[in-house]
């Protein structure tokens, strides 16, 4: 293998939420990026400055542009570069586990272009074993040989999207290989912009990490969601406890609770692991199962919370005014990936309560069921509403204004107080 020490370009494959701010960092230190993803109108979209994440202006995209960043659909600068990221999106199959499909066409992708000393790093999100056991032996179909012609890695994304305080270049990167050739070969890479490289023993074990993280945010929620139900129940102010509970400097981390959980790391990614450990092991990972029986039953939660606030004004959910302010799956962003504002909604539809939606960051709102109104005149569907119901709490909203113009809020985030608001 040729020395791997100074990579000066790259190939990042998909050009989504954690594509696309990758290849801005490694644009910005100087090495040239290729941004290969197979949506043509994304591709033409990126090369005329535009973004489509909450994460990068159309200016950054600009900057890129000017940094010796390409977005492409053509596969062959694959086999003009040194290393080759693959941050391809890794949803749910119909079996419970990740659908690797993304991920086997990218590798294919690859194999039809490897040449010899690339250094290949896997980031999407999945079980463990796939990058040895699905991405090698499809990459080795190009009749090059791990070890002797190319280096392979795992490499978890950690993106946090909307966050003012955790971007690429200040989050630790893990790293592990399947080879330590492999692991000092992408730590190499990924040195060149990002503050802390941490290797690990290999790539299953990155690959866990990763799916450690998501479960641990994933039962701790739960946790909280499942106290914040029996607080209810005891007349417990939840959010009381929780602050209460903060202020502890050592052995305890904050939790809230919420109508749900959302975006693409929580609701999906600690299946992964529970889904590879009752296939391989033949047992369940009871921690998760539960954590997404509770979290997943939040939203009709809500839903019937509020038909109990509705009744104490003598009002049926049946035909009442619902208004669902901020629809997106955290604060701030557009983002509506496994927002659990979609199943609330869907719970009050079901029982025929009148739904509409405001929130600054999208126009537009799909259920299943068909787009949902999005109101036009904000003040007047405030102060007409049988229940305003906070789902999140957007910055740009002044909630105070909401609760003294509304009959009656429901905040499911903690985020007002005063009286004729109710907290989950």
């Amino acid at each position: 293998m040729a020395d791997q020490n100074t990579p000066e370009t790259v190939a990042i494959i998909g050009q989504g939420y954690v594509g696309l701010p990758l290849a801005q960092a490694a644009s910005a230190a100087g090495v040239k990026v290729y941004g290969f993803d197979i949506t043509q109108p994304l591709v033409d979209q990126l090369n005329a400055g535009v973004s489509h994440i909450d994460d990068l202006s159309d200016d950054d995209v600009k900057t890129m542009l000017s940094q010796d960043y390409e977005a492409t659909s053509d596969p062959s600068v694959i086999g003009q570069v040194d290393v080759v990221i693959v941050c391809v999106p890794t949803p749910l199959s119909d079996e419970g586990g990740p659908d690797l499909r993304a991920v086997e066409g990218s590798a294919r992708t690859i194999a039809d272009n490897l040449t010899r000393d690339t250094v290949v790093v896997l980031e999407s999100t999945t079980y463990p074993g796939t990058t040895d056991g699905v991405v090698l032996p499809i990459l080795e179909t190009s009749g090059l040989s791990h070890g002797d012609d190319f280096l392979l890695a795992y490499s978890p994304e950690r993106v946090d999207p909307g966050s003012q305080k955790y971007g690429i270049t200040n989050t630790p990167k893990l790293v592990g290989g399947m080879t330590p050739a492999a692991t000092d070969a992408a730590s190499a890479f990924y040195s060149r912009f990002i503050d802390t490289v941490v290797p690990v023993a290999g790539t299953k074990e990155a690959e866990t990490a990763k799916l450690l993280e998501n479960t641990y945010r994933h039962v701790n929620i739960a946790l909280v969601n499942e106290m914040a139900r029996f607080c209810h129940d005891l007349d417990i102010d939840i959010w009381e406890v929780i602050r209460g509970a903060a202020t502890k400097p050592f052995g305890f981390q904050k939790f809230t609770p919420g109508p749900g959980v959302g975006g693409h790391c929580i609701p999906i990614d600690p299946n992964y692991l529970s889904y590879q450990v009752k296939k391989t092991l033949g047992y369940p990972f009871h921690f998760v199962e539960l954590a997404q029986e509770i979290n997943s039953s939040m939203p009709s939660y809500v839903a019937s919370r509020v038909a109990d606030l509705l009744n104490e004004q003598g009002k049926a959910l049946n035909g009442a005014k619902i208004l669902l302010l901020g629809v997106t799956y955290k604060p701030n962003i557009a983002d509506q990936r496994e927002s659990p504002a979609q199943p609330v909604a869907k719970a009050l539809q079901d029982k025929k309560a009148n739904v509409t939606f405001h929130d600054p960051y999208v126009e537009t709102w799909h259920l299943d069921s068909g787009s949902l109104p999005r109101v036009q005149d904000f003040d007047a569907a405030i102060s007409e509403a049988d229940i305003v119901v906070v789902l999140q709490p957007h910055e740009s909203y002044d909630f105070d204004d909401i609760a003294s113009k509304a009959k009656v809020v429901f905040d499911t985030r903690g985020a007002i107080t005063g009286e004729g608001v109710t907290r989950l």
